[in-house]
C-alpha cells in the first residue's frame, strides 16, 4: 500500500540547518504527491494532537535560518508506554502513515519505539555534538565549529592584550568531536576532551611553561563539556602559574546561527533520502553520511555503535600547538 500522509517532527536539542531538512521533506513529499504534516515541539506534539497540514509555502525562506521551525522539546511523558500510545493514536487519527524525527539518538530511540507498535519511522541526525556513530558529519556540527572558532577568536583578542590565560568550554555532551576540531582551529595550548584522560600538570601547566619560556604571552585552553570544570580549572591555572586566567562558556550561542553551506546540502539531501525510505515502504532506518555518500542503517544497529576518536588528529594538535 502506497503512503499518503506523512509527517516530520525535530526533538531533543536544536541544530543549525534542522530547517532546511525540513524544508526537503515536506517539500519532496509534496512532490510526489503525499500529504505533509508538521509537528510542533517533537513527540509533545505527537501527544497532544499539535499538529498542521504543510504545503509547499509553509517552508519558504527557512533554509537560512537557524533553530527549528517546528520548534522542539524533550518529552518525559514520550517514555511512558501511555505516551507512546497517545502519540500513536494522533497519527492513526489523522491518518499519518510514517514520520520523519530529525534529532540525535535519544531521538532515534524514540523512532524504534514507534516502528516497533506499527509507525514506520525514519530519523534523520540533527545534533552539533556528532556523536551519532553511523554517520560521519551531522546536520549542525559545521555550523556550530565555525560558531565556536568565531568566538574563540574574539577571546583570544582579549587575551593577546592582557597577557592572560583563557579557559573555553564548548558543547559537545559527553563527546569531544567539537573541542577537538575547534581547538585545532583556533591553535589552543590544550584541548581537553573525556576520550583522553589529562593529567593537569603534564598536559596544561607543563605545556603553558614550555610556550611560555618560547615567548607565547597569552594561552587558549579548549574543554568539552563531558569534562567541565572551567571555572575551577581557570582558578587552579592561575594559582600554579600566576598568569591571570578567566573561564568562558560558550554556552547556547554554539546552536544558533544561520547553517554553512555544508549543512544546508546535507540537510537537503537527508530529507529527502528519508522520505524515500518511508515510500519504499522502509522504517526504523537512521540517514547517515559515510564517504560523501548518503546512507541508512537499522535504528537499533545505529545505535549500538560506537563512534571512534580520532586520536591522530589530537595528537597533531598538540605537536603543532607550542
Amino acid at each position: 500500500m502506497s503512503v499518503r500522509k506523512i509527517a516530520v517532527l525535530t526533538s531533543g536539542g536544536d541544530a543549525p540547518g534542522m530547517n532546511a531538512a525540513v524544508r526537503a521533506v515536506a517539500r519532496t513529499a509534496l512532490s510526489k504527491g503525499v500529504e505533509v504534516f508538521g509537528v510542533y515541539r517533537g513527540y509533545n506534539g505527537l501527544i497532544h494532537d499539535d499538529i498542521f497540514p504543510m504545503n509547499l509555502r509553509s517552508v519558504s525562506d527557512i533554509i537560512h535560518q537557524g533553530g527549528t521551525m517546528l520548534y522542539t522539546a524533550r518529552c518525559p511523558e514520550f517514555r511512558t508506554e501511555e505516551g507512546m500510545q497517545k502519540a500513536i493514536e494522533t497519527c492513526r487519527k489523522n491518518g499519518i502513515e510514517g514520520v520523519v524525527v530529525i534529532g540525535g539518538d535519544g531521538s532515534f530511540r524514540g523512532a524504534q519505539d514507534l516502528t516497533q507498535r506499527g509507525l514506520p519511522c525514519v530519523g534523520i541526525p540533527g545534533t552539533i555534538d556528532n556523536d551519532i556513530a553511523c554517520c560521519e558529519y551531522t546536520i549542525g556540527y559545521e555550523t556550530a565549529m565555525n560558531t565556536c572558532i568565531q568566538m574563540v577568536d574574539k577571546i583570544r583578542d582579549t587575551a593577546q592584550s592582557h597577557d592572560r590565560c583563557s579557559v573555553v568550554e564548548v558543547m559537545g555532551r559527553h563527546a569531544g568531536y567539537l573541542a577537538l576540531n575547534v581547538g585545532i582551529a583556533v591553535g589552543a595550548t590544550s584541548i581537553i576532551v573525556p576520550e583522553v584522560p589529562f593529567d593537569f600538570e603534564r598536559d596544561i601547566i607543563q605545556r603553558m611553561k614550555k610556550a611560555n619560556e618560547t615567548g607565547k604571552k597569552h594561552f587558549i585552553i579548549v574543554v568539552a563539556e563531558g569534562v567541565g570544570g572551567v571555572m575551577e580549572l581557570a582558578a587552579r591555572i592561575e594559582k600554579e602559574t600566576g598568569i591571570e586566567s578567566r573561564a568562558t562558556i560558550l554556552g547556547h550561542v554554539q546552536r544558533g546561527g544561520s547553517p554553512t553551506v555544508r549543512d544546508r546540502v546535507l540537510a537537503s539531501e537527508m530529507g529527502y533520502y528519508a522520505v524515500e525510505l518511508l515510500l519504499q515502504g522502509k522504517s526504523n532506518r537512521v540517514v547517515a553520511i559515510q564517504n560523501d555518500r548518503i546512507v541508512d542503517f537499522d535504528i537499533e544497529e545505529a545505535l549500538r555503535m560506537k563512534k571512534p576518536f580520532d586520536f591522530e588528529l589530537y595528537n597533531i594538535a598538540h605537536q603543532i600547538s607550542i
